[in-house]
């Protein structure tokens, strides 16, 4: 997975509008200089494949811990709530506040904390059982994402600049947007790690962590505000990226196990290797038109999404 991540950062530094040879971008990389290549590689794709790079590993830890929480192959942050909160808020402050642009990044937490306290508190009746958080987040992202349509509507002027965001794209990312995302992925994978020993106990089933001395509630409440606070950092920046945190974690979980000691950081290695990859492929298969990577990464995770239902359905 390492060697996957890393052969999709060089192509990523390598291909766009302008080809870069191997040797001409590790050139660049280390030699400070004046020429095209330098420009091209260290100003515009560097940062952009690092910001991918970071979103990519805030949304499958996101996705990998949601589904251990609910022992669900079919959960991740856009499906019980979470990116539609995150993105009604920051819809919000592009469309009715731009003057406030730079809270984007804690509006959209902020929309996606509120969005999951709503799951969470319709779900609860004597606990929050994860069938019940599933189904509240389901009805949760329908009127969040209705609202999101319904704002845009009325402001049917200012929709062009909430449309790229909307779609998902890496597009103009610099190295701002890399040292505002830094933060929150470093914070958030520090707090994973004090979460890894609660995952595997959920996993096991609510009745067997409580046997074995885990607090199923607290573990599952904390493990969801976490992966609240990376889906909402990664969405903040890169718009509406989904389908990550479904299909690498169901991916790795079958090439590595349920173990999160192990599961967890290679689910963040393949998030971001298929980020930037699927950034790449975005940005270079249709070229001059910049298609968006969130739109890419739809109409390949949308049918990984029915062949999972499906396989659900048989078993």
């Amino acid at each position: 997975m390492v060697a996957l991540l890393l052969a999709a950062m060089l192509v990523g530094l390598m291909s766009g509008a302008i080809s870069i040879p191997a040797r001409e971008v590790w050139t660049s990389l280390l030699h400070a200089s004046d020429s095209e290549a330098r420009q091209i590689v260290w100003n515009l794709r560097l940062p952009r494949v690092l910001t991918g790079l970071l979103a990519g590993i805030c949304l499958a830890v996101a996705g990998a811990f949601l589904q251990g929480v609910f022992r669900n192959p079919l959960a991740d942050p856009g499906i019980i709530g979470v990116s539609s909160g995150g993105g009604l808020a920051a819809v919000v402050i592009m469309i009715l506040f731009p003057e406030h642009i730079a809270y984007l990044p804690i509006s959209a937490f902020l929309g996606a904390l509120a969005a999951a306290a709503v799951v969470y508190a319709l779900a609860w009746k004597d606990g929050a059982s994860p069938l019940r958080l599933i189904l509240a987040g389901v009805a949760v992202n329908s009127l969040l994402g209705a609202g999101m349509t319904a704002l845009m509507i009325l402001n049917s002027e200012k929709v062009q600049s909430v449309l790229p965001w909307m779609s998902g794209s890496l597009n103009g990312r610099s190295w701002p947007h890399f040292d505002t995302l830094l933060p929150y992925t470093v914070v958030g994978l520090l707090a994973s790690a004090f979460l890894i020993k609660t995952a595997n106990l959920l996993v096991l089933g609510d009745d067997a962590a409580k046997l074995l001395g885990g607090r199923v509630e607290a573990g599952r409440l904390l493990i969801i505000l976490l992966s609240t606070f990376l889906a909402g950092a990664a969405i903040s920046i890169v718009g509406m990226v989904g389908f990550v945190g479904l299909v690498v974690p169901h991916i790795v979980r079958l090439l590595v196990g349920n173990d999160y000691r192990i599961f967890l950081p290679v689910s963040a290695i393949g998030g971001g290797a298929l980020v930037i990859a699927a950034d790449t492929a975005a940005r270079s298969w249709f070229d001059p038109i910049e298609f968006p990577v969130g739109i890419l990464l739809a109409l390949l995770g949308a049918p990984f999404f029915l062949y999972l239902l499906r396989r659900g359905i048989k078993r």
